[in-house]
């Protein structure tokens, strides 16, 4: 699960879902994985016997899918190891590090969304050029274009994307006179994040006692910029948070959400937050697709079937979360390592990971396969996810990356918290948010 991955920018915490032709429960890990067991890339033993390192952080799925076992079958020769690091906050220093030193890099190593362009812009020469290995017009447009250099090179393969929809519990819509049929729910806040607050609005005039509208405010920011092209900063790569429309626009809706008692106020993945999904007091969350796994083990068997999930509020999506895969150029086994990438992010592979642990494929080819493209999801009232998410990939727009997307993100939502848990007043709590983002990008 991706569970936690804790990453920036998001909680990432792989699920196991029941999807079509699998039938199995959402299973939460509050780790996947654990410390480092392999010392890097290493060369052929004197057999010709090569042995691969992956190194990641969380849970990408190829092991729950088989597919390493699957690749040695197919390569007798060849054999892959996972070596995993919990948390990315961890992971992503240690490889910056071994990027520097020039020393101790894995075979192939995952590169979170939230790096990338750091990646891109700071060390795209220490990465393999997959341009002419993977054929990046397979994936979505956009993922392929967070990986590649101004002169055209790819240093990563995309892994997967978190197209947004909204998780509801229909129970406590219908206790509140609101509509329970997610085609009526998604009609309801076609107009946007506003008509969602609209909606919240109405819930809590006959919303059961001890219970919100939404888990986080800060969730809700993170889902509105990310459904603009513009975020925190603009093309030309310079830091545009203070100004910003979309970071604007979501601060605003935050305080209002905030200032109306919409959000029980709960820091995501946080022992509060579990709680709250196992007590069913939260009506929605904003919902990447990898969310519905943490919603559905959390909140347990005793709530199968009260949830949902609809389209995303308004017409454009948004995407939270996502992979890559990178072949560093001083690997001992770099064309097998290239060629063990290309297989992974193939449809095929990518499909057999959503089916074992429901991370969304990035590579458009995989929505056409009947793994993706019939996919259901029983606990949610048999939600075609499969068809869902696959839409809202496609108008997912192509949002411009900077290097501190995290760091900027992770510190407005702590002022956000401040504004649901402490009151903090919307104008003392911005100008605490630009203060500390100031002096993180120094």
């Amino acid at each position: 699960m991706h569970l936690t991955r804790t990453v920036v920018g998001r909680g990432r915490s792989a699920a196991v879902l029941a999807t079509t032709g699998l039938t199995a429960s959402a299973v939460l890990l509050t780790g996947c994985g654990g410390g480092s067991d392999s010392s890097g890339s290493k060369g052929p033993d004197e057999n010709g016997n090569v042995t691969l390192i992956v190194a990641d952080y969380g849970q990408f799925g190829y092991k729950e899918a088989g597919l390493f076992e699957k690749y040695h079958e197919l390569h007798p020769n060849i054999t892959v190891k996972e070596d995993v690091t919990t948390d990315e906050k961890v992971y992503y220093p240690k490889l910056l590090q071994q990027l520097n030193a020039g020393s101790g890099l894995a075979d192939v190593q995952g590169i979170e969304v939230g790096r990338i362009k750091e990646i891109v812009d700071t060390k795209a020469d220490a990465f393999v050029d997959l341009g002419d290995v993977i054929d990046v017009g397979d994936w979505v447009s956009w993922k392929g274009k967070q990986a590649t250099t101004p002169d055209g090179a790819v240093i990563g393969a995309g892994t997967d994307i978190g197209p947004m929809s909204l998780c509801y519990n229909t129970e406590l819509f219908g206790k509140a006179g609101l509509p329970t049929d997610r085609e009526k729910v998604a009609e309801r806040v076609a107009g946007g994040w506003e008509d969602y607050l609209e909606l919240g609005e109405e819930y809590r005039k006959k919303a059961p006692e001890g219970t919100f509208f939404m888990d986080s405010a800060s969730a809700m920011f993170n889902a509105v910029v990310s459904s603009n092209a513009e975020q925190y900063y603009d093309e030309g790569g310079k830091p545009v948070y203070k100004d910003s429309a979309s970071v604007k626009q979501g601060w605003n809706l935050a305080a209002e959400a905030a200032s109306k008692k919409l959000t029980q106020g709960l820091a995501q993945f946080s022992d509060p937050w579990v709680a709250a999904l196992r007590k069913g007091t939260v009506a929605t969350v904003a919902c990447p697709a990898w969310m519905a796994g943490q919603i559905s083990a959390n909140a347990g068997e005793a709530n199968k079937g009260k949830w949902d999930i609809a389209t995303a509020p308004g017409s454009t999506a948004a995407n939270w979360g996502g992979s890559f895969l990178a072949v560093p150029k001083q690997g001992r086994n770099v064309e097998e390592a290239t060629k063990l990438v290309k297989w992974l992010t193939a449809p095929e592979q990518q499909a057999a990971v959503f089916e074992a642990i429901g991370v969304f494929p990035s590579n458009r080819r995989a929505y056409e396969l009947p793994e993706v493209k019939g996919a259901k999801l029983p606990y949610f009232n048999d939600a075609p996810i499969g068809r869902i998410y696959a839409g809202e990939a496609t108008s997912i727009p192509e949002a411009v990356l900077g290097p501190k997307d995290g760091v900027i993100k992770d510190t407005i939502s702590t002022q956000i918290n401040n504004m649901e848990q402490r009151g903090t007043a919307p104008g003392d709590a911005w100008k605490a948010a630009i203060d500390a983002v100031d002096k993180a990008l120094g």
